[in-house]
């Protein structure tokens, strides 16, 4: 399969037409304002990563003054391009109109579709499908050293990692991974941090802490919650067993017990309550597959009927690059179905290794958020073996406003020397969906421009 790049050389003027906007009102903006590439790299033999760079567009610096930012999207199947890019962050939104608190303002975007056979990205035969942390992070070692060598113009810039929910996991895999390459010399950047959203480190904390999450929020009673506490226990006890699959299938168990005891309660942002209709044909698949539950719960909601189609339609057409056989999203189920093994294996041991070697990591969640609920995070944060936690821990926070003008409190901070956690107030599993103002801002933070 020949996969060429096709830097998008009349991009801007085509969106702006489609906007109906005024093509004079950008002649003021720097050179690069609305530059955008994409390529394929092959990441091993028939396995092949698509990614998508957008140039910061600020009105007063250039891109090569601010900080590059990749996004990497949970699921593992969810796909960065489309998701991440369209619902969350990138300079459109779904219905290609432009996003006021796009991240494209403060940084440039890098958007990859990872692991390989998510999004756009494809493999041409079943066996090359990732199956482990281990090879995520090899694969995008190979895509990082290719895009830093052909793109020079980044290598000294800033470069952060920002994830959400299972790409917080494959983000930790791979920010070790990067830090020891940059120390080696294979991959020249400046690798300036990880940021972890909602992310799926200790996957057994999240679990056990959903019982006493929801009670405290009204949302089970007392026998809900034991049964919640049982089923949890026994995830417990087969991730302590190292049954890493037979725990996936529990954590699915889990799931189910919770739905039924909070009469659907949305995972993803615990103040509302998932259709009905997915409720009873979830809970129709559960009965079939445990695994098939856990996809339609957590990568299905990432492909949407609308925003499937505009990635398969006018924005396959635009990038131009897509193979016939590949369809966006496509191959998404065989993704997460190959990382069976992978879903339950905590990785605290990586984020101590990347605080130990002095990365900066930035742990950020939201408030009401159930799957990766905070309390969980806390708990797995307390277990750091990190020489700086006892002094982290004696910390108050601080409270963060997205607004000067306004008084209301948008997040809590707490941070000390390479880490830092955030508390984002009002927002879910999809923090810059939820609260776009406050991704904004701590982004900002992060990448230490205010």
């Amino acid at each position: 399969m020949e996969l060429a790049p096709r830097p998008s050389s009349v991009l801007r003027l085509l969106l702006l037409l489609l906007l109906g906007l005024s093509t004079g009102a950008v002649t003021a903006r720097p050179a690069e304002e609305g530059k955008e590439v994409w390529d394929y790299v092959t990441v091993r033999k028939d396995a092949h990563m698509f990614w998508w760079l957008y140039y910061a567009t600020n009105p007063c610096k250039n891109f090569s003054e601010l900080p590059l930012v990749m996004w990497l999207q949970g699921g593992p199947g969810g796909s960065s391009t489309g998701f991440g890019n369209f619902e969350e962050i990138g300079p459109l939104d779904s219905d290609l109109k432009p996003r006021r608190s796009t991240w494209l303002q403060s940084a440039s975007l890098l958007f990859v579709d990872n692991p390989v056979g998510t999004g756009f990205s494809c493999v041409n035969k079943s066996d090359a499908y990732a199956k482990d942390l281990a090879t995520v992070a090899s694969d995008m070692m190979v895509l990082l050293r290719t895009f830093f060598c052909h793109h020079e113009e980044f290598q000294t810039i800033p470069f952060y990692i920002f994830s959400e929910s299972y790409g917080g996991k494959m983000a930790a895999g791979i920010g070790l991974e990067l830090y020891k390459a940059v120390q080696q010399g294979t991959i020249r950047c400046n690798f300036a941090g990880v940021a972890l959203g909602d992310s799926w480190i200790s996957p057994v904390d999240s679990v056990l802490s959903w019982g006493p999450f929801l009670y405290s929020v009204s949302l089970l009673d007392d026998q809900g919650l034991a049964e919640v506490s049982q089923v949890a226990e026994d995830v417990l006890d087969a991730v302590n067993k190292g049954l890493f699959k037979e725990a996936t299938q529990l954590w699915g168990k889990a799931e189910m017990v919770v739905e039924q005891n909070t009469d659907g309660v949305n995972f993803y942002n615990v103040l509302t309550k998932s259709a009905p209709m997915s409720a009873v044909k979830s809970s129709l698949e559960f009965t079939q597959s445990p695994l098939v539950h856990l996809y339609q719960r957590h990568v299905r909601h990432l492909q949407q009927d609308a925003l499937s189609q505009l990635m398969n339609g006018p924005i396959r057409k635009k990038l131009k690059i897509i193979p016939e056989d590949c369809s966006w999203g496509g191959q998404s189920a065989s993704v997460f179905q190959n990382m069976e093994g992978d879903f339950m294996k905590p990785v605290i041991s990586i984020v101590d290794e990347l605080l130990e070697a002095g990365v900066n990591v930035t742990i950020y969640n939201g408030q009401l958020d159930l799957i990766v609920d905070t309390i969980g995070q806390e708990a797995w944060v307390r277990k750091l073996k990190w020489t700086g936690l006892p002094e982290f821990s004696q910390l108050k926070w601080k409270a963060v406003y997205s607004d000067p003008k306004s008084s209301e409190t948008s997040a809590f901070i707490k941070s000390y020397k390479n880490l830092a956690f955030y508390w984002i107030l009002r927002a879910g599993h999809m923090v810059p969906s939820d609260q776009g103002d406050m991704a904004l801002k701590m982004m900002r933070m992060v990448t230490q421009q205010e």
